[in-house]
């Protein structure tokens, strides 16, 4: 019928909820959150037919209106006979952990979205030189957008043949954690013109601190450097 039945001391803690107050509820809807019910019932009623699940993350809700987040492997329950007469839950409290894995998460996403639109150009590759970062204002520079952009070789789609060479060395000597800084360099963007960009070229690790590629973070210098050919033409025009 769905109803609790078993409730050790362990869950009442967690959960707040005597075995008393807990027996003869209906488990889902008094206890599971509302977006996952549908789901948990699934799984119960998969078990009542002897198809068991493990590691399945559910929401409880807690007398106190909080919520703890279990991983609960649940298991057929057999009579005697072996009729199958309902499901126990053996659950781990991931409740922390969870938290955390959300925090992370939601200071990954804040990250992404300050890297898109950050008003520097902030562009990237893996360790094959193909581009994986790509922000708004480089798209807005270059003309390019980032699904425009994204798996293309760097240097060779991007940058002026005269500086492919010296710009390799800089990415190889940031892939193997050697960084470089103002390092002038000169794009392509999609209507043929050439913005100038000073960037620093900082090496990119994953979690376990292995090198995963370059990240460019660069200013735009390009009306700064038209200004300084015109002044450097009109003295040599004056001698």
């Amino acid at each position: 019928d769905g109803n609790v039945n078993e409730w050790n001391e362990k869950t009442a803690e967690i959960t707040g909820f005597s075995k008393e107050e807990a027996i003869g509820k209906p488990l889902v809807s008094a206890f599971i959150m509302p977006k996952l019910r549908k789901s948990v019932w699934e799984v119960l009623d998969n078990a009542l037919k002897g198809k068991e699940t493990s590691n399945y993350e559910l929401e409880f809700n807690t007398k106190s209106d909080e919520i703890r987040y279990l991983l609960v492997n649940a298991t057929t329950r057999r009579d005697a006979e072996n009729n199958i007469v309902g499901v126990v839950g053996v659950a781990q409290d991931v409740t922390e952990a969870a938290k955390h894995d959300r925090a992370v998460a939601a200071m990954a996403r804040e990250l992404r979205q300050l890297v898109d639109t950050a008003n520097a150009p902030i562009f990237g590759i893996g360790v094959d030189g193909n581009v994986n970062e790509w922000n708004d204002k480089t798209a807005e520079i270059t003309g390019f957008t980032k699904e425009e952009a994204f798996n293309k070789p760097l240097v060779s789609t991007f940058i002026v043949p005269k500086l492919r060479q010296s710009v390799q060395v800089v990415l190889d000597d940031a892939l193997k954690g050697n960084e470089t800084s103002n390092y002038e360099l000169e794009f392509y963007t999609k209507s043929d013109e050439i913005r100038y960009l000073l960037v620093n070229a900082t090496t990119r690790r994953d979690a376990e601190n292995n090198i995963v590629g370059v990240v460019g973070v660069a200013q735009d210098v390009t009306e700064t450097k038209k200004h300084d050919r015109a002044v450097a033409a009109m003295a040599n025009e004056l001698r």
